[in-house]
């Protein structure tokens, strides 16, 4: 664990080759403006919406990282995933990320850290911290080969499982 934790922007900049994510939660930042507008029935341009992630996700792609991100998710969806995969087409995929979902069921065999996480260049680890109510509390950064090669590991389980954003058909 690193006592400081670099940006999540830095440590994207120093990456060459791959920054994967997998997220776990059912639920995140309930009180995001974005989240609030979708379940108040407003159409929602993801780019328009989160320029700063479309612009940095493009940007960086171009550099020639490969980014992908799995989401595993309970089926039905819960309403924040439900908006996540409402904005993913036009967000993250028209970005340059690659995007794939699996329901929860399909991952029960797979060994699976406790909180979400970035790998970066398969050398660092960030973890992401929620509270109960998806509120982001905070995050740590790992280098320990131990703890990356499980979250490589678990990040790559779940990849050869997870459904391409554009085939996936939520239930």
């Amino acid at each position: 664990m690193s006592p400081e934790v670099p940006s999540f922007n830095d440590l994207l900049a120093e990456c060459d080759e791959s920054a994967v994510h997998l997220e776990m939660r059912d639920g995140y930042t309930p009180g995001d403006p974005v989240y609030l507008d979708w379940r108040a029935g407003r159409r929602i341009d993801g780019p328009e919406r989160y320029p700063e992630w479309f612009a940095l996700v493009r940007t960086t792609v171009a550099r020639g990282v490969r980014m992908r991100r799995v989401r595993i998710v309970s089926e039905p969806l819960a309403d924040f995933i439900r908006f996540e995969y409402d904005v993913t087409g036009g967000l993250n995929v028209a970005a340059g990320e690659q995007v794939r979902w699996l329901p929860r069921r399909q991952a029960s065999d797979i060994a699976l850290p406790g909180n979400d996480f970035w790998v970066f260049d398969g050398r660092i680890v960030r973890f992401g911290y929620f509270a109960g109510d998806g509120d982001f509390v905070g995050h740590d950064v790992w280098e320990d080969p131990d703890v990356v090669k499980l979250c490589t590991s678990a990040f790559e389980a779940a990849w050869e499982r997870g459904v391409d954003h554009y085939d996936y058909r939520p239930a």
